[in-house]
């Protein structure tokens, strides 16, 4: 079975979406955050705050890389992972993309309380939200499937993917 790869927004739901995936479907799930993490012994706000950015979209592509050439899994990638060309190549050659999506509002309302969002860490959250939203949507747009997450439970969420999935194949 390829990959089922969570894309979107940070606070759109990859990570309890991709549990529920995991749980249904018996396949393992890998969060890319979480294995950088283990690997490099620091947590992303960390990377960020030490290296920037730009290193740490480094980091992610060279995970990214690992990761992807591995079959039957659930990978729930990082807000800003399909903004590389190449880490979206390399998820879609064994995988099917999903991305979540929500409104700046819900994610607003999603992420307010969690400090560990470091391009959130700003006078207006919201608006920053917003901004990286508007340039970061035609990137989402390549995923095969889309899905709203507005008022749906992870679960109902995932049974959704799963849907979409079987007709594809």
């Amino acid at each position: 079975m390829k990959n089922i790869v969570l894309t979107g927004f940070m606070g759109t739901g990859k990570t309890e979406v991709g549990k529920e995936l995991s749980r249904l479907l018996g396949l393992k799930m890998i969060d890319i955050d979480n294995e950088i993490e283990k690997s490099k012994g620091i947590t992303i706000n960390d990377i960020f705050e030490r290296y920037g950015e730009s290193k740490f979209r480094d980091i992610e592509t060279e995970m990214i890389k690992k990761i992807s050439t591995e079959k039957n899994l659930i990978i729930s990638t990082g807000g800003g992972a399909v903004l590389r060309e190449e880490n979206f190549r390399m998820l879609k050659e064994n995988g099917i993309i999903v991305c979540l999506f929500a409104t700046p509002e819900t994610i607003f309302e999603r992420t307010k309380n969690n400090s560990d969002r470091p391009l959130l860490k700003v006078d207006d959250p919201l608006k920053k939200i917003k901004e990286l939203l508007e340039y970061r949507l035609p990137f989402y747009k390549k995923a095969d499937i889309i899905i709203d997450t507005e008022g749906k439970t992870p679960l109902q969420i995932a049974e959704e993917i799963m849907k979409k999935i079987n007709k594809m194949t």
